[in-house]
């Protein structure tokens, strides 16, 4: 039996912030190629995931390359960023108003490594049925990894199907390890609809089941343990999740923005980030603010959260412009003290 927890108010704890100590624009190595569709710079930074001490993989909601970082955090090397081609669709890896094909796009949204960093797993959002689609990146780390795009319409039924999961409009936009689950966090960053307002919640998942039926091995499992959560407001809109990643405790560490988007599929601008963490099974969170390298409070749209396992200190951010002509930037925070606990 599913089982689903009321609302839990997320509490305001300064001594959780984190400060933009360090901040470097995505280009690739390899440069743009005309024949893969790939630009020079990495387009945008949906979701963020360690692959090793030093390597990062950023997944893109609107380019289907993913960018791996090699150099994150280490001393006296250059980030270099490789790029790992998706599967085109009518040679088009790039999607957008522009080129009039944004609903085409897997607007992958958020992303887990798994296997030591051997399997990356990147969900679509789920905000309209053609982004339904999980793809598997084998051995993430090699430019000529085997990638799969998997239709999944039965997981994100049974997302749907949770209604204080998915709200008014199904986001998928985080997912971190606990334990043996895969905890999915919905961002409430729609357009109340139907009678249904929007949610920011977190879901459990069976991580073997899943992979299992992501390798067309199993039947989808059953989406299960729903909490609903108040994250509070930013310059009076709304603070919703962006991506999640697990801790070495108990907690999974959060991003969540102030973003006023009329619904779940459009951007807006950005009112302020935080930084947090929750407790699924305790029903507790917290959050702080993230400040720029001036100590004002952070206003780009980060979208992606790696934490660094040698030094409990150190984080790293992807941010989005939401423009295809600027590159993605990885931001490197310094964690404040509680996060030391």
């Amino acid at each position: 039996m599913t089982r689903v927890v009321a609302r839990v108010v997320a509490a305001p704890t300064p001594s959780l912030s984190a400060r933009v100590v360090g901040r470097t624009p995505l280009f690739y190595a390899r440069g743009a190629d005309p024949g893969l569709d790939r630009p020079a710079h990495v387009r945008a930074g949906s979701a963020l995931a360690r692959l090793g001490p030093s390597t990062l993989a950023v997944v893109q909601d609107d380019a289907n390359f993913l960018a791996v970082i090699d150099g994150a955090g280490a001393a006296a090397a250059p980030v270099v960023v490789h790029d790992v081609a998706l599967p085109a669709y009518d040679g088009v890896r790039q999607f957008g108003d522009a080129r009039g094909n944004k609903k085409a796009k897997l607007d992958l949204e958020a992303c887990l490594a798994l296997d030591d960093g051997r399997l990356l797993v990147a969900f679509g959002s789920g905000s309209t049925r053609a982004r339904e689609r999980v793809v598997l990146i084998d051995d993430p780390r090699d430019v000529s990894a085997r990638v799969t795009v998997v239709e999944a319409p039965e997981l994100y039924d049974a997302m749907r199907a949770q209604a204080l999961f998915c709200g008014s409009e199904l986001n998928v936009e985080g997912a971190a390890l606990a334990g043996d689950d895969v905890i999915l966090l919905q961002r409430g960053n729609g357009a109340a609809c139907g009678g249904l307002e929007p949610s920011d919640a977190t879901a459990r998942i069976d991580r073997r089941s899943l992979v299992a039926y992501l390798r067309g091995d199993a039947p989808c499992p059953p989406v299960r343990d729903v909490v609903t959560w108040e994250l509070g407001a930013s310059g009076g809109t709304r603070l919703t999740f962006t991506d999640g990643v697990a801790t070495h405790g108990r907690w999974t560490a959060f991003l969540a923005c102030a973003e006023a988007s009329p619904d779940a599929t459009r951007d807006g601008p950005v009112s302020g980030v935080v930084i947090g963490r929750l407790d699924d099974r305790a029903r507790e969170a917290e959050h702080a603010p993230i400040l720029d390298e001036r100590g004002e409070p952070l206003l780009d749209k980060a979208e992606g959260i790696a934490l660094d396992d040698r030094n409990a200190g150190r984080a790293w951010l992807v941010v989005d412009r939401d423009d295809p002509a600027r590159p993605a930037e990885l931001l490197e925070l310094a964690l404040g003290d509680r996060w030391q606990t």
